[in-house]
């Protein structure tokens, strides 16, 4: 079996992935996000379901206007079993259901659909921005294999396991996700110096994964990073190489330069401007080979409309 995105990956077309979801749904008048799984429990809600289908829709269009493979991810970043407990919705199916809406509305795309691939949002199990929460690589395989198993069940295309602060939790969960048979990425945030946040050099961090995992993943990006640290950390002398350069595929990027301590302590929006996003995230892929662009804080339509531009005139 070939799974979707080993063709778009393959291929020769740069991929486009969606913009922000959750801190645009924050800010969206009408919505109220659960406290304990975020915008999982929304497409229960019909403003929430219409709120999530407006989003993900512009998203779609765009990509589909600029003829551009898209990847979109799952309102499932914090569905995990003790969450989802903890919200009251151990009754429902929030990874399949939330699987379901996201599949249903990539079909309903018509043949731009067999160009859009949907991966199953998983994250650490505390705050991505503090890597002394970060659980050590026995307990985080424990307790991750759930939500990978209930999003494979489900049937996405991959996982992707995001906004991971720390080596020892990216480690469990990929052995959870790896432990599925669906390719997997794994997804950091980095500081400029080359390191996650809890301070392993990404040469250090992507060596051990691949080293200790069967199968390994399939590729990693970073994201929750703005696109000048991301180029400061993959060309860092020290604690970046060639190898890091060469698993590394992309970016899911921040539109405010800024440190995740800086991020998560404003009550305000830091925003670039859209054309200037798209320039600086597009030429990631001239200068560093980067296949996966998109968005994250600070992103929404616009940004990513003026990248899919830019990534479609090179």
């Amino acid at each position: 079996m070939t799974h979707k995105i080993l063709t778009l990956l393959a291929g020769t077309s740069p991929v486009l992935s969606e913009g922000a979801v959750i801190e645009r749904l924050r800010r969206a008048p009408g919505i109220q996000l659960d406290e304990h799984v975020v915008n999982s429990a929304l497409i229960y809600e019909a403003a929430g379901h219409a709120a999530l289908t407006a989003i993900y829709r512009q998203y779609l269009d765009i990509g589909q206007r600029y003829r551009l493979p898209l990847l979109l991810s799952t309102p499932t970043w914090r569905a995990g079993r003790e969450r989802i407990a903890a919200a009251g919705f151990s009754k429902r199916d929030l990874n399949g259901d939330n699987t379901r809406f996201l599949t249903g509305l990539r079909d309903s795309y018509g043949n731009y659909a067999e160009q859009v691939a949907i991966c199953g949002l998983m994250s650490c199990r505390g705050d991505a921005y503090k890597p002394a929460e970060a659980m050590r690589a026995a307990a985080a395989a424990e307790f991750h294999t759930w939500q990978a198993q209930a999003l494979a069940s489900a049937g996405v295309d991959f996982l992707l396991a995001a906004t991971l602060p720390a080596l020892s939790e990216a480690l469990g969960l990929a052995q959870a996700q790896a432990a599925t048979g669906l390719p997997y990425v794994i997804s950091f945030v980095a500081r400029p110096g080359g390191t996650l946040l809890d301070g392993t050099p990404l040469k250090t961090a992507i060596a051990t994964i691949d080293a200790a995992v069967t199968p390994r993943p399939l590729a990693y990006l970073i994201n929750c990073t703005h696109a000048s640290i991301f180029r400061s950390a993959l060309l860092h002398e020290h604690n970046s190489s060639p190898l890091v350069r060469q698993r590394i595929r992309g970016l899911l990027a921040n539109t405010a330069a800024l440190s995740p301590e800086e991020l998560d302590g404003s009550d305000e929006l830091h925003e670039e401007a859209p054309n200037l996003f798209g320039k600086n995230v597009a030429a990631l892929r001239d200068e560093l080979g980067m296949k996966i662009l998109g968005g994250c804080c600070g992103s929404d339509d616009r940004h990513i409309e003026c990248l899919a531009r830019e990534l479609s005139a090179a």
